[in-house]
């Protein structure tokens, strides 16, 4: 199943995405308006949306404004260095970074979150924007210290993340949130893939492409602590909440990396597409100030 936030008619609701269409679940009612409520209902949830599809109003896709299927989620985390390929590229442009021995974590602030085609904004204070294509895993059951065998049954579904980088703000900070939080530096979408739709999620193409030229293909079978292991460290130390998002890492080709540095410039296309999910796609736009 495939789970979205959208607007139409300036009302905001969640819908079932069916081909080209969505199916407005929340429409009668019976069923919350916000993806957060809606996930902390748990398998019932699940099991109401399911059947309200058959019968509520359907919009089609091309007519409804898709937001980031979880629009302010409580917690936005973020792991740095998840893919060999990744860092090797990292330690070619720099030989003085030093690769972490522990998970190491950021957050990207709520106000981060984007639309899957909303404008990526670039701010005037930087001219150092990076696109990073990510598979982001979306919690739907409240839990703390969840062992690595038990931590895929937390999980509501998946979605694709651009963890969008201010890399010379990032390089002022030791924790390089400053770099990660800039408000819409967060898109996500284009919609939640429940799990039973991907199966194993350690197997699937991550791919980025800017003005069509392909920047990152990797796979998600590259990462180093894979999805279970991320959610077991973090909720080791607090709990995790429905709605809540983690972006699990990155691979090789960020633009950051590349001699010399590729950064995004204005009117610049970024897809960022992961497999049995989808893309999302949006142009970089100067931020309005």
């Amino acid at each position: 199943m495939k789970l979205a936030t959208f607007e139409v008619g300036g009302r905001r609701s969640i819908g079932v995405v069916l081909g080209n269409e969505i199916a407005d679940i929340a429409a009668s009612g019976a069923l919350p308006a916000t993806m957060e409520a809606f996930l902390a209902l748990g398998t019932a949830g699940m099991d109401a949306a399911r059947a309200a599809a058959a019968s509520a109003p359907r919009h089609r896709l091309d007519t409804v404004h898709l937001l980031a299927p979880v629009t302010r989620p409580q917690k936005y985390l973020a792991i740095a260095a998840n893919y060999q390929s990744h860092i090797n590229e990292v330690l070619a442009a720099n030989p003085d970074y030093v690769p972490p021995v522990h998970q190491r974590w950021f957050t990207k602030l709520p106000t981060a979150t984007n639309g899957p085609y909303d404008p990526i904004p670039m701010p005037p204070e930087s001219s150092e924007l990076d696109y990073e294509a990510e598979l982001a895993i979306v919690i739907g059951t409240r839990c703390r210290r969840v062992s690595v065998a038990d931590a895929p049954s937390v999980v509501a579904g998946y979605t694709v993340c651009n963890d969008i980088s201010v890399r010379d703000w990032q390089k002022r900070s030791p924790t390089i949130m400053l770099g990660k939080a800039w408000d819409g530096h967060g898109p996500l979408g284009p919609w939640i893939v429940t799990p039973d739709e991907i199966g194993d999620p350690h197997g699937l193409r991550i791919t980025c492409t800017v003005n069509g030229e392909v920047r990152q293909d990797g796979s998600t079978s590259e990462m180093i602590n894979d999805c279970w292991e991320q959610i077991a460290y973090l909720s080791t130390v607090f709990t995790l909440e429905p709605g809540d998002v983690i972006a699990t890492g990155t691979p090789f080709g960020t633009g950051g990396s590349a001699r010399p540095p590729r950064y995004l410039q204005i009117g610049d296309v970024v897809r960022c597409e992961v497999e049995k999910i989808g893309a999302i796609q949006a142009v970089v736009a100067a931020e309005a100030v």
